[in-house]
């Protein structure tokens, strides 16, 4: 056998050794890597399903019906974080990362991230408040920190509020925690307070008794708590009146803009005399 032959040999035989070797590690990824991958796609196409039907489940399922639907709100926010931060954490793990080397890495992220959203952290606070004080629910309507509005929805960080003119507006549970709150919703009654103005022309026993009547012809103003008409101010072109109306939450606005409307065709009809604002000019000739 010549140099040349031995050279050929030596050659074919590396080039067979390389190529067993890098079938062995394609081997070896496979059953040990690509198996891990396969698990991780697995885990999150299962794992995000699971998310949605969760909260779905929790929003729509009768059996939570007694539940209120601010806490059940406040549920769906929270649990899909905590299911999310499970998610990525069963991930982590699957890949092979060290459970002490993540415990330690997460610590310091914590604490990283707590301090970097001291603001968030507040208002996960206030989410809680809410829940536990029940200052409002959801569907009621409210008016705090300069909006209003009927509340949509509580979630863990923010409140949102769907507007008469149906926009929506997002606040921070922690603003509204340390803002007045009012709550048009809360009670079962509410008061209509109206003012009526009338010329001094006007007999003052005549203008009460059409109101009154007015407010009686109202199927959805309430006798009891009973009405109250009076004169209350002489000002410097009218007289005042004012009219208190106790009416169910929900006939609120339907009682305040009929009663509006039906005071003025009264006065019509009767020859009440609405004033404009007018100026008395007296002449002194001397």
């Amino acid at each position: 056998m010549d140099l040349e032959q031995i050279k050929n040999d030596v050659v074919n035989m590396d080039v067979e050794t390389i190529a067993d070797k890098l079938i062995d590690k394609l081997i070896e990824f496979a059953t040990t890597t690509g198996f891990k991958l396969i698990a991780v796609i697995l885990i999150i196409i299962i794992g995000l399903k699971v998310i949605k039907w969760l909260k779905k489940w929790i929003r729509t399922s009768p059996k939570l019906d007694k539940v209120d639907s601010s806490l059940r709100s406040f549920a769906v926010s929270f649990l899909s974080v905590v299911c999310y931060a499970i998610l990525f954490v069963t991930v982590l793990m699957i890949l092979g990362v060290p459970a002490t080397s993540f415990v330690a890495v997460l610590t310091t992220c914590a604490a990283a991230i707590g301090l970097a959203l001291q603001g968030s952290l507040s208002n996960f606070a206030g989410g809680i408040m809410i829940l536990l004080f029940k200052p409002f629910k959801v569907g009621d309507y409210i008016e705090a920190a300069g909006e209003s509005g009927t509340v949509s929805e509580i979630s863990v960080v923010y409140t949102e509020l769907l507007t008469f003119d149906n926009k929506r507006i997002t606040i921070p549970n922690g603003t509204l925690t340390n803002s007045v709150i009012e709550n048009y919703s809360s009670e079962d009654l509410r008061r209509v307070d109206l003012t009526f103005n009338t010329s001094y022309k006007c007999d003052v026993e005549k203008v009460k008794s059409i109101i009154n009547k007015v407010i009686a012809d109202n199927p959805m103003a309430l006798k009891n708590p009973e009405p109250f008409v009076r004169l209350s101010a002489h000002n410097d072109s009218a007289l005042t009146y004012t009219v208190r109306i106790w009416c169910r939450n929900a006939d609120y606005w339907d009682v305040n803009f009929d009663t509006i409307e039906n005071v003025k065709k009264a006065f019509d009809e009767n020859g009440i005399e609405i004033p404009y604002n007018q100026i008395d000019v007296h002449v002194d000739n001397k």
